[in-house]
C-alpha cells in the first residue's frame, strides 16, 4: 500500500474517531420545534456521522419493536383486541414515521435535496474505498439488517391495520 494512501485513510480513521468521541444532539424532542428545521437538523446528522458508522465505530439501534416485526412479522399473538391492534400500530408509528394517507400532497424542499446531496458528495469522499471499508467493518451488512427491519416494520404494520380493519374496530392510531 503506497504511503499516500495510507496517510489518506489513517486521517480518515482520526477524523472519524474525533467524530465518534463528540456528542451528538439526540432527535428532537416534541417540545421543539419540528417541520423542515427539525428534519434538516436530522439528516445534517446522519450525514455527518456516516464516516463514524462506515469505519464501525458507531451503530444505529434498532428499536426493539422493528426487530419484534422482522422476526414475527405476521404474528397476532397477543393482539386479540381493537386497542391491543392499535397499540402496536402506534408503537410502530413511532419509530417508522406516519403512515401513507390517501390525499396527502408531496412537497420537496429543493434547496434542502441540493445541500444533502452535496453534504454526502463530501462526506463520501472522505474515505477512500468506501465500499471495501463498509464491507471489512461490517458497516454495510449492519446497514442491510437495518433496511431488512424497517421493511418488516412497514409490512407489519399494513398487515395489523388490515386486521384491525377486518375486525371492524373503531380505535384509532
Amino acid at each position: 500500500m503506497n504511503s499516500k494512501l495510507c496517510l489518506t485513510v489513517g486521517a480518515a480513521l482520526l477524523l472519524a474517531t474525533s467524530a465518534a468521541q463528540a456528542q451528538v444532539k439526540p432527535p428532537a424532542k416534541p417540545t421543539e420545534p419540528g417541520g423542515r428545521w427539525g428534519q434538516t437538523k436530522e439528516k445534517a446528522t446522519e450525514i455527518g456521522t456516516q464516516p463514524v458508522r462506515d469505519v464501525g465505530l458507531s451503530k444505529r439501534e434498532i428499536p426493539p419493536i422493528l426487530e419484534k416485526a422482522y422476526n414475527d412479522t405476521y404474528s397476532v399473538k397477543g393482539l386479540r383486541t381493537c386497542v391491543a391492534l392499535a397499540n402496536e400500530i402506534k408503537a410502530l408509528n413511532a419509530v417508522l414515521g406516519p403512515d401513507y394517507q390517501v390525499g396527502n400532497e408531496y412537497s420537496e424542499n429543493r434547496a434542502g435535496k441540493l445541500a444533502e446531496a452535496g453534504g454526502k458528495a463530501v462526506v463520501n469522499s472522505i474515505i477512500p474505498f468506501r465500499g471495501l471499508v463498509r464491507e471489512l467493518t461490517g458497516a454495510a451488512p449492519n446497514d442491510r439488517h437495518m433496511n431488512a427491519v424497517v421493511d418488516a416494520g412497514l409490512a407489519r404494520r399494513g398487515f395489523l391495520r388490515g386486521v384491525h380493519l377486518k375486525q371492524g374496530c373503531k380505535t384509532k392510531f
